[in-house]
């Protein structure tokens, strides 16, 4: 599997009973709090493997730093990113780094699955439900994070947000009949949600209400604290959208938030769905439905 559907990550077969998962995600801080933002760099990573039903194995960090920061505040960052990797059962192996004027931190991270269990993007079907595992809003709330105007509780709100695996939402699903997965981070839930539709042939409805948001996300959404990649996922991504219900300009850009380490999406039986939501590993948020037309998502 390589680029051809969009898909989380690179996945090459060893065997006929193992295949290697290949991918990595690195970006600048959003978060002032050095080991956090290196917690959130890794669970962003990593989370590419648990989108392809497989179990991350080694980790390399890559690294941006600048020379008039404190290393400190490096080794703190890549503490925080160590953790993380250890929390999942990874081992993180080294990794890269350079001076830039810009610090970024990320890794490179290989896992591993069946050839017969990987999930992809493109096997969503007719009559299947949609179900998220994170709540929307990191995007807009970084962006308030970084004005100042976020309450303590809204920061460490989205910071566990951010900093979750989703390695218990993906476990738990291996259990059950998943036919797409795919995670949403930097084109948003509607970006995400169109990739995976297109790939698979399929449309899906979203319903509004169903769909959760982080604490606070609405309210600075509202006042106009909205990231610039919401606004380019919006004109990118408009054409294949159905608006059946009115949305506010701040709903609507909440849908093409661009997410940092947000949560999977599961296309998956209703039966099955309802188990993970039971669970309390999601929130049931729409169902697919068969090709036609020239939109791919509707939201009602």
């Amino acid at each position: 599997m390589g680029a051809d559907t969009a898909d989380d990550a690179a996945v090459y077969k060893l065997s006929p009973d193992l295949a290697l998962i290949s991918t990595l995600d690195f970006f600048t801080p959003m978060l002032d709090d050095p080991y956090a933002f290196g917690q959130v760099a890794a669970a962003n990573a990593l989370s590419d493997i648990y989108a392809m039903g497989g179990e991350p194995l080694l980790a390399l960090n890559i690294v941006a730093f600048p020379r008039c920061l404190p290393l400190a505040v490096l080794e703190t960052i890549l503490r925080g990113g160590a953790d993380k990797v250890q929390e999942a059962g990874a081992r993180l192996a080294g990794g890269h780094s350079i001076a830039d004027d810009t610090p970024m931190y990320g890794l490179a991270v290989n896992g591993l699955v069946h050839p017969g269990a990987i999930w992809t993007n493109a096997g969503a079907r007719a009559g299947d439900a949609l179900v998220l595992t994170k709540p929307l809003g990191s995007g807009i709330v970084c962006t308030a994070i970084k004005a100042g105007l976020a309450s303590p509780g809204e920061v460490a709100a989205i910071t566990e947000i951010m900093t979750t695996l989703n390695a218990r939402a993906a476990r738990a699903a291996r259990e059950l009949e998943v036919h797409a997965c795919t995670d949403i981070t930097g084109f948003g839930l509607l970006g995400h949600l169109g990739e995976m539709m297109t790939a698979s042939d399929t449309r899906a409805e979203i319903i509004w209400e169903n769909v959760p948001l982080a604490p606070g996300a609405r309210d600075h959404a509202e006042m106009g604290l909205v990231p610039g990649g919401a606004k380019r996922n919006l004109q990118y991504n408009k054409g294949m959208v159905e608006f059946v219900r009115e949305l506010s300009g701040a709903e609507v850009d909440l849908l093409f938030d661009p997410q940092t380490s947000g949560g999977l999406l599961f296309s998956l039986p209703p039966k099955d769905a309802d188990a993970l939501v039971t669970a309390g590993l999601g929130w049931p948020i729409g169902r697919v439905l068969p090709p036609g037309g020239d939109k791919r998502l509707a939201v009602v």
